[in-house]
């Protein structure tokens, strides 16, 4: 850092009108412009390269480490030697660091008062009963929190989702069954009024009298709806045969729906019509 200059480390392909240097590369940026040699100014502060090869989630974690380390035997812990090493890292970060070092120093004090329980001589206790060791709490706390870290490890080591794999997912297309709307009254009417047009067409001019059986027509359109499964509302009038057929044909189909024995369906608004049988025939 020099001033309030940025200094990029980066190299650079050959560009026109470069010191003639080893490799035409530059080896950083100043404002922008190439440099090819290190200024003789340059000032680095000291503590601008420091790495910090070991990284504690507190107090507890220094401490194990330091006593794993040299392979210390954690129930009976040398508080002398492992206070002094202790200490020296809490220096360390203490001069950087103050809110992080707070909570060093805590527990820096209490590795300070055990070894001076320990200097003192122990309480009387009854005949038979041992004293009680100072670092006995220490280690209990040491204890545990090895067995929470050594629990942490396991759970960590186990395959996570999102980090160590993720969830396939793959979308299938159902085929369902398809749910035609119901059909409107208008658009039966429509229907009808086209037929009648229609039937007008070629209707003939011979009077005559007959007698029209709306059940009759009714079993011709059961007939006709037999063995298929879908039917044209138009497929089921003859308009050759004149009006009055067509109307006690359209009567019966409607005498056939009221007794629920026919569907009238519409797969959307003005598409055609069908009619099917509502049930399946032995």
């Amino acid at each position: 850092m020099v001033g309030s200059a940025e200094l990029l480390i980066r190299s650079t392909p050959d560009v026109p009108g470069t010191p003639d240097v080893v490799d035409h590369v530059a080896v950083a940026r100043l404002y922008g412009e190439p440099l090819f040699a290190m200024p003789r100014d340059l000032y680095i502060p000291p503590d601008a390269l420091e790495v910090f090869l070991e990284a504690f989630e507190g107090p507890l974690d220094l401490l194990l480490y330091l006593i794993r380390k040299q392979n210390f035997n954690i129930l009976d812990i040398p508080m002398a030697g492992v206070t002094r090493q202790y200490l020296i890292y809490v220096d360390e970060i203490r001069g950087r660091n103050l809110e992080l070092a707070a909570e060093y120093l805590l527990m820096a004090a209490m590795l300070i008062e055990i070894k001076s329980r320990m200097l003192l001589p122990p309480k009387k206790v009854a005949e038979g009963q041992e004293a009680e060791d100072p670092r006995a709490e220490l280690v209990r706390r040491l204890l545990e929190y090895e067995r929470m870290k050594l629990a942490g490890a396991k759970l960590n080591a186990v395959p996570q989702f999102g980090r160590d794999f993720l969830k396939a997912q793959v979308y299938i297309e159902q085929s369902l069954q398809p749910r035609f709307p119901d059909v409107n009254v208008v658009d039966l009417q429509e229907a009808w009024r086209d037929i009648l047009k229609r039937a007008k067409l070629v209707q003939h001019h011979k009077i005559t009298r007959e007698e029209l059986s709306v059940r009759e027509h009714m079993s011709m359109v059961l007939k006709k709806l037999q063995g298929r499964r879908f039917v044209e509302f138009e497929e089921l009038f003859d308009a050759s045969k004149g009006t009055p057929v067509l109307v006690v044909t359209f009567i019966a189909m409607l005498e056939l729906a009221k007794e629920t024995l026919i569907e009238i369906t519409q797969a959307e608004v003005f598409a055609p019509i069908y009619v099917r049988l509502a049930y399946s025939p032995a």
